[in-house]
């Protein structure tokens, strides 16, 4: 997934933002050392935080039917995962690094998520828009000088560059065979008062045996043989 968005970050770059420039783009870390072997004009995309974004994790799951329409799969929906970049430019002058970050900055205005062309492979497996944002203020437990003194450089006008690609869990459940038969409740029909679909109950006669002498009610006089 990470690849894939490389990838469409340096389409983007080298046909929007350079117009045919004769630039170096890389994804290197910007450390002091790797400034001073520097020998060339460079945009750096360094991407230097990956975090899933909670507020998009999905629930249940996600249903793979066969030709005929028969659930065979079940996974995971896709999490969604924000991708981090420093965008800087590297020249001997800083009026040219200015002019070259300007033109990044027009060129990732214009999309707010990566085009339809440049989703491909893992990227767009799940089916979904991978967002995008320039520029927008760093959150409040990371800030871009804690970025710079990490590397060990010294702090330089950048981009903060940030995508929300979707990616797979990589887990899969067989689903079990459809259900084709089972119990089979007969109700009583329903008396709407007419009387006319009655459903007759069958009781089934006793049991041969012998006679059963009948018993007098409760208070009822009792019957005194002769004699």
């Amino acid at each position: 997934m990470i690849a894939q968005v490389d990838a469409a970050l340096r389409e983007i770059v080298t046909a929007d933002a350079l117009e045919g420039q004769d630039l170096d783009v890389v994804f290197d870390a910007p450390t002091k050392d790797w400034a001073a072997r520097r020998n060339a004009p460079t945009v750096n995309l360094y991407l230097y935080d990956i975090r899933e974004d909670l507020k998009r994790r999905p629930s249940g799951f996600m249903e793979e039917r066969n030709e005929d329409g028969i659930v065979v799969v079940r996974r995971p929906a896709a999490r969604f995962f924000k991708l981090s970049y420093l965008v800087t430019a590297w020249t001997q002058r800083s009026e040219d690094e200015h002019q070259l970050l300007d033109g990044l900055l027009r060129a990732f205005l214009q999309y707010d998520a990566l085009p339809d062309r440049l989703v491909t492979g893992p990227l767009a497996e799940p089916g979904e828009a991978v967002k995008m944002t320039i520029g927008l203020p760093p959150p409040e437990d990371r800030a871009f000088a804690d970025v710079w003194s990490a590397l060990g450089g010294e702090l330089k006008p950048s981009l903060d560059l940030v995508l929300i690609a979707p990616m797979w869990t990589g887990r899969e459940y067989a689903a079990g065979p459809p259900v084709e038969e089972g119990m089979l409740i007969d109700a009583h029909d329903v008396i709407d008062g007419g009387g006319d679909a009655r459903r007759q109950k069958h009781v089934p006669p006793p049991a041969e045996g012998p006679e059963v002498a009948s018993v007098a009610p409760v208070g009822a006089p009792r019957r005194r043989g002769r004699g």
